[in-house]
């Protein structure tokens, strides 16, 4: 009696992971390394596929001119010579390069199942001293249980494994002024802005993934600066500080970046991109939510960007920072948004416009921290020019330049809206919402331009707005893909051969989704209408006996045939399945002699 099993997956292909540098035409790069990864529907027979992720590069050149690109990008075959010569296309002179591996605590926060079958996220700590370790673990299960327990990942919680990585530093705390403290991945800021977090060892944090990919594994490095305020970087490292209330919403932000491999959906950015962007609604090429549509046939919701502007200023009481902005009048309604840090008490400031208090408070326990604050009028704004102002009122609370620490203006906008024909505020449409792009003309500085992209929604997905829990449902089923692209349905087979009148039995292990969920997510699958849908086949006829069954049992003298098994995974989360992410299935081979 024998008997075999074979996946009716691709086998995990091999990958190379490639540096390049673009700088003035000119482009060089170095090998980073190679191993084997799953990567399900994206990957023809002997086809080469690479995946990009922009790295960051400091920079300071002058305004207008092109700033250097670095990328890593991480090729995929199945065929070993076509991926060597294709990195070979890229590298004529390559090199490989390594950096040492610090000595690291590897510790399980959030488990489902073995890390060969799961995304794998690891934070890696930075910034925390040897007596800081109780500290690092704290926030990187805080961080962990809040994007895994909420509505952003939550229906997908069976597909991860979250660990913390532990390596101690020298120095508490992270960099500012683009200067490094003594800590093993040297995270800093730029200046005093609380926005983007830089990391300044990237060959120390791949090395380090390397390493805890050899146990556990490490699909997306988490840098974890510990710094109480708000910041963070997406790319080849997410990156995100220890900040109570902005933590979370950074990460699930910057995760969506690396997972999903989406763009911005705010106003004045530059990388539009992915699932959730759409450079015009015209062509089924490039429009891609038509399946998600509420009220199809696709329309461009009408609204307009009056102001953006990243001031980036230290407020004082001396004197109120304000600016203008032109409006046509031609819009039926209005909101003001704007973000800033260091100011805890609705006393300490004032914000107007056009001589009107908007009536502005802060977010409850934000502290010193950054908010983002949007304030809506249903008023239309007259034709002409408008004046935005932020004042100071109380002392003790101006912006110290020197240190970051008190009132800061981050950014401020003004967007107009259409009536109710011609822009829905609904909260959960589905249309195509404008998206303004800008241009950066240095460091700091960028131009808004008439060129405009497209989103799903108007505010509800966290690719737009940071302060929204859940992402859009464009970006949930982009999810789904990106995950299941590393993940089998099937776990495992097992099968008992017959024995003199025992059956033969073959069972299959399934990812805990839809009726297999553990209890405390049982409501997600009911939410969501998932379900598996199984069937079986023997030498070609169907098993309908047993339909949506994980096992069968076959009487002996019936036992010898090929056996096939069908899983298919559905649920509402997910409207379009091109590659067949969601479905897998096995062959087993019996043969009683």
């Amino acid at each position: 009696m024998t008997w075999s099993v074979a996946d009716g997956l691709e086998l995990p292909a091999y990958f190379t992971k490639v540096e390049r540098l673009t700088s003035a035409g000119e482009t060089s790069c170095r090998v980073l390394g190679h191993g084997r990864q799953r990567d399900r529907g994206r990957i023809k027979t002997s086809s080469v596929s690479v995946e990009r992720k922009n790295t960051f590069l400091p920079w300071n050149g002058p305004p207008g001119a092109n700033k250097p690109k670095l990328e890593v990008l991480k090729y995929f075959s199945h065929d070993w010579r076509a991926l060597q010569q294709a990195v070979e296309r890229e590298c004529l002179a390559s090199s490989t390069h390594s950096a040492e591996v610090p000595e690291l605590l590897v510790t399980p926060i959030l488990t489902s199942g073995e890390s060969d079958n799961r995304v794998n996220l690891v934070f890696f700590s930075d910034g925390y001293t040897q007596a800081e370790y109780d500290k690092f673990i704290t926030d990187s299960t805080k961080l962990a249980w809040d994007i895994a327990g909420n509505t952003t990942f939550a229906t997908v919680r069976p597909l991860l494994n979250i660990f913390a990585a532990f390596a101690p530093s020298n120095e508490s705390g992270i960099g500012m002024g683009d200067e490094q403290k003594d800590t093993v991945f040297g995270l800093y800021r730029r200046g005093t802005e609380l926005r983007g977090v830089y990391y300044g060892k990237p060959t120390v944090a791949r090395a380090a993934c390397d390493a805890v990919a050899l146990t556990v594994g490490c699909d997306y490095p988490i840098l974890l600066g510990n710094d109480a305020r708000y910041g963070g970087l997406g790319g080849e490292f997410t990156v995100v500080t220890a900040s109570q209330l902005n933590g979370p919403l950074v990460l699930r932000h910057e995760l969506g970046h690396s997972i999903i491999e989406v763009g911005e959906e705010y106003d004045g950015g530059y990388a539009y991109e992915g699932v959730s962007s759409a450079p015009d609604i015209s062509s089924p090429d490039t429009f891609k939510w038509n399946h998600w549509l509420s009220a199809p046939p696709v329309r461009a919701e009408r609204a307009f960007v009056s102001l953006m502007d990243y001031a980036w200023t230290m407020l004082n009481r001396t004197t109120a920072w304000a600016t203008t902005f032109e409006s046509s009048g031609t819009y039926n309604s209005h909101v003001v948004i704007f973000s800033l840090s260091g100011i805890p008490d609705a006393s300490h400031l004032r914000v107007m416009l056009d001589g009107n208090d908007l009536g502005w408070a802060p977010r409850e326990a934000i502290g010193q921290d950054r908010w983002h604050y949007r304030l809506r009028n249903d008023e239309p704004l007259a034709a002409g020019t408008h004046e935005v102002k932020f004042e100071l009122l109380e002392p003790g609370v101006d912006g110290d330049v020197e240190t970051g620490q008190g009132a800061q203006l981050c950014s401020v906008e003004i967007i107009e809206y259409g009536n109710s024909a011609e822009f829905n505020q609904t909260v959960g449409h589905v249309s195509a919402y404008p998206t303004s792009v800008a241009h950066a003309l240095g460091r700091s500085s960028f131009s808004i331009t008439n060129e405009t992209t497209y989103r799903p929604t108007n505010e509800g997905c966290l690719m737009r707005l940071v302060t929204t829990e859940g992402l859009c449902s464009i970006c949930i089923e982009g999810l789904w893909h990106s995950l299941l692209r590393r993940v089998d349905l099937i776990e495992s087979t097992v099968v008992a051969m017959p024995s003199g009148s025992d059956p033969l039995t073959i069972d299959i292990r399934l990812l805990k989704l839809a009726q297999l969920r553990q209890q405390d997510q049982d409501h997600l699958a009911a939410a969501n209408h998932e379900a598996y849908i199984i069937s079986w086949t023997r030498d070609g006829i169907s098993l309908d006996e047993f339909v949506n069954k994980t096992s069968i049992s076959i009487p002996p003298k019936d036992a010898s045939g090929l056996y096939l098994v069908h899983v298919e995974f559905k649920t509402d989360e997910v409207r379009s399945d091109p590659k067949k992410l969601l479905t897998a299935s096995r062959a087993v081979l019996v043969n009683i002699s």
